[in-house]
């Protein structure tokens, strides 16, 4: 029954694109290929997993004619799947191998994530989802292909290192078209220290390839201390084959994770117990990769990679008398695939004063044919991850503080306001206006100027804006799969080069406050817009980037990369907030309906509830509250190394952000007028700016309880850039606050 079921899971194409001998391939020949791959893969279709006998004669005769099922049938189905699947998973059945059976149940746990939605309208594969519009490599028998060597990271420190950093075998020699192709890379990928080179393997197309030793390294010294640290902090080497990450898996405990271990350390026992702990770590040197593909002559020539795994090994390889190791050097250690992990032929790092560690680096690999389609390679990396669902309930949980916002501010504007701001503008006698009371008796101070500092306040409103505006725009370029979240350093590219593009907001929007506050001094007022911020995070990155660079990281950022921000700081982003300002200062002054008296009326004691610094800590509690679910994936993808794809709903939050930010200013701007304080200015921007500073304490929680850094420079890295987020996060809830009051 398995079988027959997971047979029907797989759909049939009729498309067959070609491979010319040199793999050269016409637009038509890539549309057909990509249409074939998307086509092809084993979605989950309805009822899948549902055993018939659980199912009702009628139910079960419209899921095989594939007719639509009402309310009642659906949770009959799904009830019916779902006992189907927790009994799969009490035999013993994992989710992570390459047997039907588990592709069974990857789709169903994944199926939630490959629906139709409001921009994909039908169901379609997480290859097509993660990266839209690219075409499947196919690789012709005996063709070489090439692993890739990425970052070497550890979640116990954000300091990264290249593979190469590490003591090796050296980098293999590429051709020149390979080489092009390889150092293709985006600005955000430069700042994040991804910079793929070729690992020293030697593959081939259906080629099984058995023990091959590489190159020997003698360790010692400040080497071996530095290897073992690696060790010690838990580092993972990543790896890329066809854009797969290599992936180590383990059916026994379900589980499948990216990268492999540099080392590790052997747990005590016996007599062991309480010695020292030099002696217990090891090494892995021998790498055993699996390679799965898929090969279908009735539809595309050559072969497509769907699994790229690899099960690493520590084994002290015999040392030849000679001293060098080469691919053709015979090792009695290294002979066919039988290497494997042996407690008594550990590759120890023990460390002791003077001594030195020989390693032989060495490795196999394993072709293995299976059915598992190209477009739904990509299931096994998520299994695991958060359903979409959670984010459903994320915007549902924002949207009810929006709603009763909208509720409190829907009373003042009836009750209130309606009824009351007829009388503005109309002249009054003075007894009317001696009954006055509340937020009617400030009308002709509400709008004087801020006594204190107008041109931060401008700045710092204009630089909120172009913040917020730069990353809407981004987040609908990933939506609309202009950029993609999966390509390392995208987003963080279109975000630089969208906030230098937004300058010209910031000048406008700057400028107008700024003249609207009967200000004179507009040149600095402008230079400061085009230079506060960038001014700041250039300090703060310059700073971190020199400790880095003692350390060896590989997110140290070369002069080049400095330079050319730079460059976009003074040839573009301040050009354009120049030519913001100068528009901004050159329109007419802003219209307001009621007139500013010339003596500025006394504030009488507030209550406790409406001083400033209470207003401002409560106030940022609801913005910070509406995102803090979404903020909880982001902060995982951004320090734990986890998969975030889902642009639009982190739209939809930014956006309910937003709401909630103008809607707690108005209440709060309101209740402040009403206690007579007229000072409304800087209170309406730090109430909801508060925010940032909520996700800065936040962010030490997330440090305290999910990460496990080790060493002051870990935590100084990830402090550094939680104050950058939290700064730009707090600036652009302030500007949208002080908007909405303003407005």
């Amino acid at each position: 029954w398995l079988l027959f079921c997971s047979g029907n899971a797989a759909s049939s194409g009729s498309d067959r694109p070609k491979l010319s001998e040199h793999k050269i391939k016409t637009r038509r020949e890539r549309k057909e290929s990509r249409v074939s791959a998307h086509a092809h893969h084993a979605t989950s279709t309805r009822g899948d997993l549902a055993n018939p006998n659980q199912l009702r004669d009628k139910t079960a005769t419209k899921l095989e004619q594939n007719k639509r099922l009402n309310r009642r049938e659906k949770k009959e189905v799904a009830r019916a799947e779902m006992a189907t699947y927790k009994d799969l998973r009490r035999k013993g059945v994992d989710e992570i191998s390459n047997t039907p059976e588990a592709a069974m149940l990857r789709n169903y746990r994944l199926r939630n994530k490959k629906k139709k939605g409001l921009i994909r309208k039908k169901e379609t594969s997480l290859a097509q989802i993660l990266f839209p519009g690219v075409s499947p490599e196919e690789y012709m028998p005996g063709e070489q292909v090439w692993i890739y060597a990425d970052l070497v990271e550890s979640k116990k420190t954000q300091v990264p290192y290249e593979f190469y950093d590490l003591p090796g075998c050296p980098l293999p020699v590429e051709t020149e078209g390979r080489k092009r192709k390889r150092m293709r890379k985006n600005l955000g990928s430069r700042l994040q220290g991804h910079d793929m080179k070729p690992a020293p393997f030697d593959i081939y197309t259906k080629s099984d390839r058995p023990c091959t030793p590489m190159c020997m390294v003698r360790l010692e010294g400040k080497k071996l201390r530095w290897l073992r640290k690696l060790v010690e902090r838990q580092y993972r080497v990543q790896l890329q084959l066809d854009s797969l990450p290599v992936l180590m898996r383990s059916k026994e405990l379900n589980y499948a994770v990216r990268g492999y271990p540099v080392g590790f350390r052997a747990p005590q026992t016996g007599g062991n117990a309480g010695k020292s702990k030099k002696a217990d770590l090891f090494l892995y040197n021998h790498l055993k990769f699996a390679i799965t593909y898929r090969e279908d002559p009735d539809q595309f020539t050559g072969i497509r990679i769907t699994g790229f795994d690899v099960h690493p090994v520590s084994i002290a390889h015999d040392i030849p008398e000679k001293g060098t190791v080469t691919a053709g050097t015979q090792l009695d250690t290294c002979q066919g695939m039988n290497v494997e992990n042996d407690p008594a032929k550990y590759l120890s790092l023990s460390y002791e004063t003077g001594n030195s560690v020989s390693v032989v680096y060495s490795y196999d690999v394993q072709w293995i044919e299976n059915d598992l389609e190209w477009a739904d390679r990509w299931d096994v990396y998520l299994v695991g991850a958060p359903d979409d669902d959670i984010h459903y309930y994320s915007i549902v949980n924002s949207l009810m503080i929006v709603l009763f916002m909208t509720g409190a501010i829907a009373t003042i504007m009836i009750r209130t306001l309606r009824k009351d701001i007829a009388g503005y503008n109309e002249l009054q006698t003075l007894e009317e206006a001696q009954e006055e009371t509340g937020w009617k008796l400030v009308h002709g101070d509400v709008f004087r100027p801020p006594q204190t500092s107008p041109m931060m306040l401008s700045v710092m409103v204009g630089t909120g804006a172009q913040i917020g505006l730069a990353f809407v725009f981004a987040m609908l370029l990933a939506i609309f799969k202009v950029t993609n979240s999966m390509k390392k350093g995208q987003v963080l590219t279109s975000i630089i080069l969208l906030y230098v593009l937004c300058g010209a907001v910031a000048g406008y929007i700057s400028a107008r406050i700024y003249k609207f506050c009967q200000a004179t001094n507009w040149k600095l007022n402008s230079i400061m817009t085009a230079t506060a911020l960038p001014g700041v995070f250039v300090c703060m990155f310059t700073l971190l980037n020199l400790f880095l660079s003692f350390a060896g990281a590989a997110t140290a950022v070369s002069f080049l990369t400095i330079l050319v921000l730079f460059l976009l700081w003074v040839c573009i982003s301040a050009p354009l907030v120049f030519a913001g300002a100068f528009i901004g200062l050159k329109a007419t002054s802003i219209d307001v309906p009621t007139k500013t008296n010339q003596i500025a009326r006394i504030i009488p004691e507030a209550p406790w509830h409406m001083n400033g610094i209470v207003t401002m800590f409560m106030g940022g509690i609801l913005p910070f509250g509406s995102v803090c679910i979404e903020l909880a994936f982001i902060m995982s993808a951004l320090w734990l190394h986890q998969i975030y794809y889902v642009m639009g709903f982190l739209l939809a939050v930014l956006g309910i952000l937003a709401a909630t930010c103008a809607q707690v200013s108005i209440v709060l701007c309101y209740l402040q007028l009403c206690a007579e304080d007229h000072r409304w200015w800087w209170k309406s921007f730090w109430n909801c700016a508060m925010a940032g500073f909520y996700l800065f304490l936040y962010s030490l929680w997330f440090l305290s309880s999910r990460l496990d850094l080790v060493g002051l420079l870990p935590v100084i890295v990830y402090l550094t850039y939680m104050s950058m987020i939290s700064i730009c996060f707090g600036l652009f809830c302030g500007a949208v606050g002080f908007l909405s009051s303003f407005w």
